[in-house]
């Protein structure tokens, strides 16, 4: 019981630290351009990769079946699908985001419920990362906290520039991050089944990164700027992954 309060104290830490410090910086810019926000979701999809490819991936194929690691990676993939439609559903039916002068709030507030969502299973790594080993697990803790920064940032700046007082803004990045710690806690739980289970976790999160990677990430970035900074920024986000996962 004390290694799972521990592993979700961590989760939560390491889940709210990268967020809070992004929208700190956030809502400290005072003019954030198109091509600032499409570098720093570029960099937070090439951390995102990085932890897919060297440590859920690998780990999840070392511990258990590759039937199992496969149809984790799916089975996470569909999740998130079904959350992401549900989202969308949710804000394009309702009246109060319908209003074109408060785009911009709605964009963070769509991003904040994203961010909330897609953290749980990040915290499902975490969990049955310790559980399989605690190198793993304060890896992908690290690598996770990074990649959080840029995320926060991208969900605090729309916030801030639809009207959010800072306050506020704050107080939602803050609460994005709590998920990680729900998931930290799950994954300790789960991943004291058996081998085959934590595996099972570790694809379930790297199949949701992938979605978020490739699904939301990247169009987004690449559909706020059309230059070379979101490759760049991909490219930075990967290397520093590549660094952060041998830690």
């Amino acid at each position: 019981m004390e290694n799972i309060i521990n592993t979700t104290i961590l989760g939560l830490f390491f889940g709210t630290f990268g967020t809070t410090l992004g929208g700190i910086i956030g809502v400290k810019f005072k003019n954030t351009s198109k091509k600032f926000l499409s570098f720093v979701l570029s960099l937070a999809s090439g951390l995102m990769i990085s932890i897919v490819c060297f440590d859920l991936v690998p780990e999840a194929m070392e511990i258990g079946k590759f039937s199992n690691m496969i149809l984790g990676v799916i089975f996470g993939i569909a999740t998130m699908i079904i959350c992401d439609v549900a989202v969308q559903k949710k804000f394009s039916t309702n009246p109060k985001h319908k209003n074109n002068t408060n785009s911009l709030l709605k964009t963070g507030i769509i991003v904040s419920v994203g961010l909330a969502l897609h953290n749980f299973p990040e915290g499902l790594a975490i969990g049955s990362g310790f559980e399989a080993s605690v190198k793993l697990g304060y890896s992908l803790a690290l690598a996770i906290a990074l990649h959080d920064i840029p995320e926060g940032i991208s969900m605090a700046v729309p916030m801030k520039n639809g009207g959010m007082k800072a306050s506020k803004v704050i107080i939602y990045v803050i609460l994005s991050g709590i998920t990680t710690g729900i998931g930290a806690f799950f994954g300790a739980i789960v991943g004291n089944i058996s081998k085959e289970v934590i595996s099972m976790c570790l694809a379930f999160a790297a199949g949701a990164m992938l979605y978020i990677v490739s699904g939301e990430l990247i169009p987004e970035s690449n559909k706020l700027y059309k230059g070379r900074m979101s490759a760049i920024g991909n490219i930075i986000g990967f290397l520093l992954g590549i660094l952060a996962t041998q830690i």
